[in-house]
């Protein structure tokens, strides 16, 4: 795999784990269905699949060679950049459907 493909490839998952707690009920996909899930419950999946999103890129840059250690600024700006891709899917749930 290319250098550009595994970039596209970090964006691609961190993109769709970014959404994946505005498009259903359950828990961490493969919970328990709740009827109504709390803003609470959404955010802490964020957080969770921000940190898988990184591992994801971690591990692909580990696999390219030595990964590079990061300051409290990278992840600053990681967690920006999450939150970031997570608005279609709060406009989605919060913005269109009323929910």
């Amino acid at each position: 795999m290319t250098h550009s493909a595994e970039v596209w490839l970090v964006l691609l998952v961190a993109l769709v784990l970014a959404n994946l707690p505005f498009v259903n009920e359950r828990l961490f996909v493969a919970g328990p269905r709740l009827a109504r899930k709390h803003l609470g419950w959404r955010v802490l999946e964020l957080l969770v699949y921000g940190g898988i999103a990184l591992a994801v890129g971690f591990g692909l840059e580990a696999r390219v060679g030595q990964r590079q250690p990061q300051n409290w600024e990278f992840y600053v700006a990681a967690l920006c950049l999450f939150v970031t891709f997570a608005f279609p899917g709060f406009v989605w749930r919060y913005l269109r459907r009323g929910a």
